[in-house]
């Protein structure tokens, strides 16, 4: 038997490299600044470790569940590398690739902050027909670059299929969720469709099989609603947070990326480049109650990155497969902010302004859950039957399960990698378990309790060592299930 190359260390060591210089491209990326090192050198030297052989080496030298967490790290950047040009090239022509609507240009990265504030229905329905030939030409590369990465999945790692590779590093039983979800969306059809044909025809005076996924972006922004917005910037909404003893200006290893300079990416997103010593919430503020959610929703990934027990090993802390758990504490963060107890007493609406965001926040919610659950399910369908050119599933799925027409052109170009839309599902669902005890445990204003910063500290400070199931059974709380957000929903919308 040939002897490990690399020891334990070494493979530690090298990977949690390898990924820092990942995410620190990342951050380059997101800032609109020149990258710190062009595609080449981002694994030049690397050859020796960036092979079969060192992950072959990992099943002698680790234990798991670290061993799992290293062979997935390492399988990560051996695609990684061999993609880095081809997706380079993608994401060359896409930099370029905008629609002409009237006088405007609108570049792709742009279409979702343009439909959010700057347009109308006929102008999106512009978009709509220029968008379409754009994603035609951009498909072989978008094609090309998963045919690689799958051929290399199957050819030289063995999987029988994308949807086994997903299965085997997250630990998720997909085709069960593929069967619950579909079952939950038609459990769910009556309340949501009834309700979203009133939203539509109130907001667009059109019915729902008029629209399209571009309206639904303008929609569920709550944009209509900003009028009831305070005037006030996000650095005076952030010491909310000071009630859980926690001030995230000042949290060491946090850092607050808000500002609108040119070049910065619309995409809000939260990076850890190192766990817990340094993590980004990264946002390009829009205005309105959607900064308000979006800021949330990061802070909650990067709260819970940042109060990580920095006891835990680097590789528990920094080599997640799954982030599903991140994502449920992060819908936490997100929904408490536009709560009635929050609307009202932190933010200051009327019991009836309250009334009237918190209802049509639940029709988001339910809406944006939809979203997710029915892109999974085309996209699972998708990668088993292995064929990624037909986007016309897809479309059909998705107005099935939305009501909004979704281009079958798109498809690609609206995949998540690694089946994450399953992730959200997940946290979402864990969400509604982790809030239901807060509120049991403190009532129903629990945001506003310093207790309820305690148990959150508690809970972020395990880190992301385990699966969703196992954090739930180990902190004693009920185990994962839709029920409490299917009641949450009907309590809103009914």
């Amino acid at each position: 038997m040939k002897p490990p190359l690399f020891s334990l260390s070494e493979i530690e060591n090298i990977l949690y490299h390898l990924n820092y210089r990942w995410n620190l491209q990342a951050l380059s990326l997101w800032n609109g600044d020149s990258i710190p090192f062009t595609a080449y050198e981002l694994y030049e030297g690397y050859d020796d470790f960036i092979n079969l052989d060192t992950l072959s080496g990992i099943n002698h030298v680790a234990k798991e569940p670290e061993k799992k967490r290293l062979q997935f790290a390492l399988i990560d950047h051996y695609l990684q590398r061999t993609l880095l040009p081809h997706e380079n090239e993608m994401r060359a022509w896409m930099r370029g690739a905008a629609a002409q609507v009237d006088e405007e240009k609108i570049y792709f990265r742009e279409i979702i902050p343009w439909c959010q504030s700057f347009s109308n229905y006929e102008k999106r329905q512009v978009l709509q027909k220029e968008t379409g030939p754009l994603c035609k030409f951009l498909k072989p590369f978008a094609l090309n670059y998963w045919k690689i990465l799958l051929k290399i999945l199957t050819d030289e790692l063995g999987y029988d299929n994308y949807v086994a590779y997903c299965e085997r590093k997250k630990g998720i039983d997909y085709t069960l969720y593929y069967s619950l979800l579909k079952q939950l969306l038609e459990a769910t059809d009556e309340l949501y469709f009834g309700a979203m044909e009133r939203w539509v025809r109130e907001k667009f005076a059109r019915s729902l099989s008029e629209v399209t996924r571009f309206d639904a972006i303008n929609l569920l922004s709550l944009k209509q609603f900003d009028d009831l917005f305070p005037g006030k910037g996000l650095d005076a909404l952030t010491p909310f947070f000071k009630i859980w003893g926690i001030d995230p200006e000042k949290t060491p290893g946090l850092t607050l990326e808000l500002g609108r300079a040119a070049g910065k990416s619309a995409q809000a997103i939260c990076l850890m480049l190192q766990v817990p010593e340094e993590i980004y919430v990264l946002m390009r503020p829009e205005g309105g109650w959607g900064d308000l959610e979006t800021l949330w929703h990061e802070l909650g990934h990067g709260l819970s990155a940042v109060f990580t027990s920095p006891d835990l090993s680097m590789v528990m802390r920094d080599m997640g497969t799954s982030f599903a758990l991140s994502e449920s504490f992060a819908f936490l963060v997100q929904n408490l902010a536009l709560s009635n107890p929050f609307l009202e007493e932190f933010m200051g609406l009327s019991p009836e302004d309250s009334k009237t965001l918190s209802y049509h926040k639940s029709l988001k919610d339910l809406a944006m859950f939809r979203r997710y659950a029915a892109k999974f399910i085309s996209e699972y369908d998708m990668f088993m039957k292995g064929d990624l050119s037909n986007g016309e599933p897809y479309a059909r799925i998705m107005a099935r399960y939305t009501g909004f027409y979704y281009q079958p052109e798109s498809h690609l170009f609206d995949l998540v990698p690694e089946l994450y839309c399953l992730d959200y599902v997940l946290g979402w669902m864990a969400e509604t378990v982790l809030e239901n005890h807060l509120r049991e445990r403190l009532g129903t204003r629990w945001m506003f309790k310093s207790e309820a910063g305690r148990i959150l500290k508690g809970w972020w400070g395990q880190g992301n060592q385990g699966s969703l199931s196992e954090f739930l059974a180990r902190n004693h709380l009920m185990e994962m299930n839709p029920e409490f957000m299917i009641k949450r929903w009907e309590k809103n919308l009914v």
